[in-house]
C-alpha cells in the first residue's frame, strides 16, 4: 500500500518549520544570501527561495544589497525588518528609571533617564504608561507597535498576588494586586525580572560575561543584590529569589543589622548599602555631608577614618564572596552598582588582598563591569528581543498556517 499524500495541515506545518529556519539564519547571521541560508539550513535553494518570499510578504525580512567581489550575478542579501517588531526595557531604581527602546535588530533607538517617582507606586506606575507614550513616540510609532516590554525592579515578583517581594526601595510595591494594575495601564505584554538577574544576563550578552558558563554579577550600590549565571542559564532558585544575597546573615556585631528596617533589607544591605557605607564612616569619625563617592574619594587621599570604613566594607564584601565562592564556583565575579564601580581602585583591591588570604579555594578574577549603568536596561532588551522575535514570527507566520 502506497504512502498517503501529505495534508495541508502537514505541508503548513513544513512550510513554518523551513520558514523559521531560515528566519533563523538570517537573524544570526544577516545580511545573507540565498546560497549561505542553504548551506547553513541543508534546505534546498527552492525551498529556500519559497520562505524568503514568504518572509518578505508579511515582512519580517529584506533586501539589504548584494554581495560582491565573486565570479557571476552578485547574490540578493536578506537581513531581519528592523520595523517589523519593538522592544521596550526598563530599569526601575529608587532614584532612577532608565529606559531603552530597540527595534528587532537590536539597535536602540530611543534612550531616556528620567528621576523616579519610586516613593508612591500609583505614581511611578503613571510615570511608567508616559514613559511608554515617550519613547513611542520619538522612535516615530504607536504605543500599540511596542511588540514586548521587559521590566526589571529589585525583588521577586509574585505572579500570584501581582505583587513585589523583597523589595523595601519601591515602597507600596508589596501590596496584592499593583503589577495587575501596571498591566492595565501597558500596551503590550510585560514581563517583570529581578533588576540584577536582567543586570547579569546583559552582562552575558554584551559584557564581561559573554562566552563565561558560569559566573555571578554582585551589585552593591542603593541595595545589594547578586545575579547567578549557571552552565550559561540564569539560576533563579526553586522560588526565584536565587542572590538576594542582601540577607545575609554577617556583620551580626553591627549596629545597623539591628536598627529599624535591617530585617526587611537585610543584614548584608544594611552595612554595605550606600546608607551603610555613609553610616559606617561616620561612626569611624568622619563628619559633614557624606556620600560614599566622599568616603572613597577621602580614603584615596589616606584620611584615616575614611580607611577604617573602607576595611570595613571591603571584608563584609569579602565575606559575602568567599560564600559565593565555596557554594557556586564561579569563572569570574562581576562587580556592579554605583559603589563598586567608583571604588573599583580602593574598595576592589582590598577585597581582592583579603579573599587570598580569606578562603584556600583560589579566588576567581574579579572585574567591574564594563557595562556601567546599562547593565539592566542591556539585559531587559536581551531577552525581551528573544521573546519579541518570536512573538513577531507566530503572529504573522506559524498561527495563520497552523490554526
Amino acid at each position: 500500500m502506497g504512502l498517503d499524500k501529505p495534508t495541508a495541515s502537514t505541508t503548513s506545518v513544513l512550510r513554518v518549520i523551513n520558514e523559521r529556519a531560515v528566519y533563523e539564519q538570517i537573524r544570526l547571521n544577516g545580511p545573507v544570501s540565498r546560497p549561505e541560508v542553504a548551506k547553513a539550513t541543508g534546505l534546498s535553494k527552492p525551498t529556500i527561495s519559497l520562505a524568503l518570499a514568504d518572509l518578505e510578504k508579511v515582512g519580517l525580512v529584506r533586501t539589504v544589497g548584494h554581495r560582491t567581489g565573486g565570479a557571476g550575478r552578485a547574490a540578493v542579501l536578506y537581513e531581519i525588518h528592523p520595523e517589523a517588531g519593538w522592544v521596550l526595557g526598563i530599569d526601575i531604581g529608587r532614584e532612577w528609571v532608565r529606559a531603552a527602546l530597540a527595534n528587532l535588530t537590536g539597535e536602540v533607538v530611543v534612550r531616556r533617564d528620567v528621576r523616579s517617582q519610586a516613593a508612591n507606586a500609583s505614581a511611578l506606575i503613571d510615570q511608567l504608561e508616559g514613559l511608554v507614550v515617550e519613547l513611542a513616540a520619538e522612535a516615530g510609532i504607536g504605543t500599540a507597535d511596542v511588540t514586548y516590554i521587559v521590566i526589571g525592579t529589585p525583588g521577586v515578583h509574585d505572579l500570584e498576588n501581582r505583587r513585589l517581594h523583597l523589595a523595601p526601595n519601591l515602597p507600596g510595591w508589596h501590596r496584592p494586586g499593583v503589577t495587575a494594575r501596571l498591566a492595565e495601564r501597558l500596551p503590550s505584554e510585560f514581563v517583570i525580572e529581578n533588576d540584577i538577574a536582567l543586570a547579569a544576563l546583559g552582562e552575558q550578552a554584551y559584557g564581561l560575561g559573554a562566552g563565561v558558563a558560569n559566573f555571578v554579577y554582585f551589585s552593591i550600590g542603593t541595595g545589594v543584590g547578586m545575579g547567578v549565571i549557571l552552565g550559561g542559564q540564569l539560576y533563579r532558585g526553586a522560588r526565584g529569589a536565587a542572590g538576594e544575597v542582601a540577607y545575609l546573615p554577617l556583620g551580626e556585631s553591627d549596629p545597623l543589622t539591628s536598627a529599624p528596617g535591617a530585617l526587611r533589607h537585610g543584614m548584608l544591605e544594611s552595612v554595605l548599602s550606600a546608607s551603610g557605607v555613609v553610616a559606617t564612616a561616620r561612626r569611624y569619625g568622619m563628619t559633614g555631608r557624606l556620600t560614599p563617592e566622599k568616603v572613597w574619594d577621602a580614603a584615596r587621599a589616606g584620611d584615616p577614618a575614611a580607611v577604617q570604613a573602607l576595611g570595613y566594607e571591603a571584608s563584609n564584601v569579602s565575606r559575602a564572596l568567599s560564600s559565593v565562592i565555596a557554594i557556586l564556583d564561579p569563572e569570574l565575579v562581576v562587580i556592579g552598582g554605583g559603589l563598586g564601580r567608583h571604588g573599583e581602585d580602593v574598595l576592589l583591591e582590598v577585597v581582592r588582598d583579603q579573599l587570598e588570604s580569606m578562603t584556600p579555594l583560589s579566588p576567581p578574577p574579579i572585574e567591574v563591569s564594563t557595562l556601567s549603568r546599562e547593565a539592566v536596561v542591556l539585559g531587559a532588551l536581551a531577552i525581551g528581543l528573544t521573546t519579541a522575535r518570536e512573538i513577531v514570527f507566530n503572529r504573522v507566520v506559524a498561527e495563520p498556517a497552523v490554526g
